[in-house]
């Protein structure tokens, strides 16, 4: 038969072949019709939905059948979309989609068929399937992964691959399970066992990886991209945060095989487990890892909201597969998920004890402290004495607001109240007159003059004060029998004064001071008079001789000074006839009475009205303005922020995560109209989307039900997304390969029923991961070699049917760990503090504006595995060029593989560096000629040893290198100088300059850098 014959036959067959709802029709629908007549009740056309069977199954608006079962002819479906007028088509020319005519047929056929409708398969919960019994000449299966998968292939014509070679076995399932190649030991004792028992063999080597330390650091990898863990905060400043205490949790979780149920109840609620382990603490930090935002003028509510959606996402990726972010806004556009039942999700996150700020010294409440119990003991002491602060504000502010009535009456009155500020007189050291005065130090700090009176003088008065930031000085004129009418001046007229001037210098600067009031002032002679640099005014106080009186300057510029800093005081008295001071004192403040300062005109019409007249706002405003110019009460506030300071410095300097934490008293969630945070719909409880199973009616409302909720048995997806993201992890693609969207959007399984049977062997294995990825990796399907058959490419060019073994390029962390493990640099210390190795100057100064300086670590953490690199929220580590940007949850695994990424592995300072490390490697272990140098080296990459074409090559580029190198010392010489550790002085530098290029040759081949 001619092709184009064949493909319409075969078209023509399957046509007429029983169509199956989930497999043909939903996908047409999902991707033409949902958008318009979907979930989405408010983008909703003509309430018209044919998402759900009723619905479809029904009539339109009009009374119109929509789908008659078996009559297609009378179903306004099939009417519609094979119409040719454009007004009644569809689906409509401005939706831009259109139906292909085997869609079209599809349909119809469908409909003649009876219209059998099936709900999306993912929300169906799995049965376990029979295994498939495949009779094949030569072949005795007997794993069930390879009955599922054989089956497939026989079905398509096809069959498996031959099993890999021994040495590509080992490599393959090692770097699947530790992240590292094995050791050229490990490769010849397995090869050796392969070739007696190759079954027992392999399953010995997926146990002894399985039980490795490095097994836990390998696998946590996909849960940090999934938490998006990093170790700062992003957003503008980009702060450093200490969550590494979660990731090494996680890997200790791992590495002990906790079942998933288990990982599940702590990350999500172990704080709510009953009397929580520090560890479990510690997990709940799964939910901590979001972004936080600090920048300024962020609200802290808009941003707790956005947290809290992000963790209703979050879990909606990592344990349902389900996209959920649109549902902030609207009801889902494809999947049966409200914008209701989001927000009955979010209810489980929306009472953790968290403000929205960073308000825990770089991190944000609630975090778990890990200090000393000296430390706890002085940070016990700082919050005792935080409270006792606190509470004395509380009480200052209580008692001025009961005294608010009397300040009031004085400001109106024009009085001044003493109590208004708490003044420090100074103590003066030395007094001196330039006219003659005899000026004494009195005990109680004042100064009294006597002798004979000149008609002007200028006093210089040297204090020292214990005050800090002093804002304001009071002089007081003080009467004394020994003047003419008690005084206070010295005037032989009547005891009056004028005081012309008064300057300032503190440290030999000076310092302007404006007068800001006088209790009393002679017509004429304000207290203004006494700084404005003119000598014929200043401030007098006659007729009110005889008694005390004081005038007040505020200081332009706060002044800080330690103990017997001196202050040096000028009063210049130019007026004449003997009218200079006979007695004073001055003192100091750290603020000025309220009266004194600038009062709004709002506020002194406030007060001006009775109080019953006032508004609420009008009297919030008022004793605001009395309670933040109260010096004592700002000395209050300012011990208080102290002492609430020192508690969060000593809390910082000990070791802390975040954590969660629950309110004592749960907040209200509603619907939030568009996303919103501040515009609320309807309250919601919560709750769980319904079309997956109900919670138990008698499930407590938190996280801890929910937890229980994901993991039941009968949930149709936890067990499902968990099984495909590992079938990912060593297949390179799910067997569903949208990882992240298990709705009518994503896309189908390539085998169901090894899903359905992966997911319930899952489940009653106890939710055991190591024994699933056991499974995995002894099955056949695994071990296949991943040389294409001919025809294989063209027929699987994806592998969707595995007819052959995985076969991609390694992510760019695992390329890093590699290159470190085969040149004998790499630190295989466990866990702690992350570390900051090589990267090109000015990058994090480039992305903070300058704001953030790299400083490189040195020593060991230059040669720790890639998952302890320090993370940067905001600018990755250069050496990743295929992550996740850990902004938000990944689960898809990126692969990349274009030339630029040659410019990091030929050219990094950690490649180049392991390369000269591996060269010396290959001079001191590899033996003694080139050839056997050369096996070594490409056993160590490649597990394998090289073939003759092969062999030539490199030993070929081996002779050139040497070549180049001796004719070039400089070269030679600063090649292998790259990096922190040092080169083998013994070793001749342009010998380890050839060797070093050879290595970084066998690091960049492509069998290096791929897994296969």
């Amino acid at each position: 038969m001619r092709l184009p014959s064949l493909i319409l036959c075969c078209l023509a067959t399957a046509l007429h072949a029983a169509v199956d709802f989930n497999r043909d029709i939903q996908p047409i629908l999902s991707e033409n019709c949902y958008h318009c007549h979907g979930p989405d009740e408010k983008a909703r056309k003509a309430k018209l939905r044919l998402d759900r069977k009723e619905a479809a199954l029904g009539k339109n608006e009009d009374g119109v059948a929509i789908v008659v079962p078996g009559k297609a002819a009378e179903s306004d479906l099939i009417t519609r979309i094979l119409s040719t007028d454009p007004d009644e088509v569809m689906p409509t020319p401005k939706s831009n989609r259109k139906l292909t005519d085997a869609q079209k047929e599809l349909l119809r056929q469908w409909v003649e068929q009876g219209a059998p409708w099936a709900e999306h398969w993912a929300f169906i919960a799995p049965v376990r399937p029979p295994v498939p019994n495949i009779q094949h000449s030569t072949f005795n299966i007997q794993h069930p992964i390879d009955r599922f998968v054989g089956a497939r292939l026989e079905q398509e014509g096809l069959w498996f691959s031959p099993a890999a070679a021994p040495e590509k076995i080992i490599r393959r399932m090692t770097l699947d399970l530790t992240g590292l190649p094995p050791t050229p030991e490990e490769v010849a004792a397995f090869v050796s066992e392969y070739s007696a028992q190759a079954t027992s063999s392999v399953e010995r080597l997926a146990d002894r990886l399985l039980a490795s330390p490095r097994y836990g650091e390998r696998m946590v990898w996909e849960w940090l991209d999934a938490a998006r863990y990093a170790d700062t905060n992003g957003y503008q400043g980009d702060p450093t945060r200490s969550m590494w205490y979660w990731r090494d949790w996680a890997i200790r979780a791992l590495n002990a095989n906790i079942p998933l149920y288990k990982f599940t109840f702590q990350q999500l609620a172990g704080h709510l487990l009953p009397i929580p382990s520090q560890a479990e603490l510690i997990a709940t930090g799964f939910h901590r890892n979001h972004m936080i935002n600090g920048e300024g003028g962020r609200l802290a509510e808009e941003s707790r909201v956005d947290y809290v959606q992000d963790r209703v996402e979050t879990t909606g990726t990592v344990w349902l597969g389900l996209t959920f972010n649109c549902c902030r806004c609207h009801d889902h556009k494809y999947d049966q998920l409200t914008q209701r039942e989001y927000y009955q999700l979010s209810a489980f996150f929306n009472s953790i004890e968290e403000s929205g700020g960073n308000d825990a010294g770089g991190l944000a409440n609630p975090v778990l402290s890990f200090a000393s119990p000296e430390e706890q003991k002085k940070i016990d002491e700082l919050k005792r004495v935080e409270n006792e602060a606190a509470k004395a504000v509380v009480a200052l502010e209580k008692n001025l607001r009961s005294e608010q009535p009397q300040r009031e009456a004085a400001m109106l009155a024009g009085g001044v109240s003493k109590a208004e500020a708490v003044w420090q007189p100074l103590t003066p050291v030395e007094a001196n007159a330039e006219q003659g005065s005899k000026l004494a130090i009195q005990p109680d700090g004042s100064v009294l003059a006597s002798g004979p009176t000149p008609d002007k003088d200028e006093y210089v008065v040297l204090a020292h004060t214990e005050l800090a930031n002093i804002t304001g000085f009071k002089l007081e004129a003080i009467p004394d029998e020994s003047l003419e009418n008690k005084g206070p001046g010295r005037s032989p007229a009547g005891g009056n004064f004028v005081l012309t001037e008064i300057a300032l210098q503190a440290s030999g600067k000076n310092i302007e001071l404006t007068p800001v009031h006088a209790d009393f002032e002679q017509e004429g002679f304000a207290a203004s008079g006494a700084a404005d640099g003119k000598p014929a005014t200043g401030w007098a106080i006659a007729p009110a001789i005889g008694k005390p009186h004081a005038i007040y300057f505020e200081a332009r510029e706060k002044m800080g000074y330690k103990t017997q800093v001196e202050l040096a005081f000028r009063l210049r008295f130019e007026y004449g006839g003997g009218h200079i001071l006979g007695r004073f004192r001055i003192s100091a403040t750290t603020d000025l009475p309220a009266l004194f300062r600038p009062v709004p005109e709002s506020v002194r019409l406030t007060i001006a009205k009775p109080v019953e007249q006032r508004t609420d706002a009008e009297k919030e405003e008022a004793a605001k303005f009395f309670l933040d110019t109260n010096p004592e009460l700002k000395t209050a506030r300012v011990k208080s922020d102290a002492a609430k300071k020192a508690r969060l410095a000593a809390e910082k300097a000990a070791p802390r995560t975040m954590v969660m934490r629950e309110r004592a008293q749960p907040r209200e969630t509603s619907i939030l109209i568009k996303g919103a945070y501040d515009k609320f719909g309807d309250k919601v409880t919560h709750g769980t989307p319904a079309f997956l199973p109900k919670l138990p009616a008698e499930a407590p409302p938190n996280r801890l039900a929910l937890a229980r909720w994901l993991v039941s048995p009968e949930h149709p997806l936890t067990a499902r997304v968990t099984v495909n993201r590992y079938w990912q992890t060593f297949f390179g693609r799910g067997l569903v390969k949208s990882v992240d969207d298990f709705g009518v959007q994503g896309e189908k399984p390539t085998h169901p029923e090894l899903l359905d049977w992966l997911a319930r062997e899952f489940i009653e294995s106890g939710w055991d991961v190591k024994h699933l990825h056991r499974l995995i990796v002894t099955s056949a399907t695994y071990l296949q070699d991943s040389k294409l058959a001919p025809g294989i490419a063209e027929r699987d060019p994806e592998n969707k049917l595995l007819s052959h073994g995985p076969r991609y390029r390694l992510p760019s962390w695992m390329l890093r760990d590699q290159a470190l493990a085969v040149s004998g640099l790499l630190v295989e210390k466990e866990g702690g503090p992350p570390v900051k190795v090589y990267q090109p100057d000015g990058v994090w100064e480039d992305a903070t504006f300058g704001q953030i300086k790299f400083t490189q670590d040195h020593g060991e953490a230059l040669y720790r595995r890639s998952l302890y690199i320090f993370w940067r929220r905001i600018v990755a580590p250069t050496l990743f060029f295929d992550t996740a940007n850990r902004q938000n949850c990944t689960v898809k695994t990126a692969r990349t593989n274009t030339p630029l990424h040659a410019l990091v592995t030929l050219n990094d300072i950690t490649y180049v560096e392991a390369a000269r490390a591996f060269a010396e490697r290959l001079l001191k272990q590899g033996g003694g000629t080139d050839a056997e140098r050369i096996a070594y080296g490409f056993r160590l990459c490649t597990a394998r040893s090289p073939g003759e074409k092969d062999a030539a090559i490199l030993a070929g580029s081996l002779a050139r290198f040497r070549q180049e190198f001796s004719a070039d010392p400089a070269s030679a010489a600063k090649l292998i100088a790259t990096g922190e550790s040092k080169p083998d002085a013994n070793l001749g530098a342009a010998e380890l300059a050839a060797h070093t290029s050879l290595a970084l040759l066998l690091l960049n081949l492509d069998e290096t850098l791929s897994k296969e």
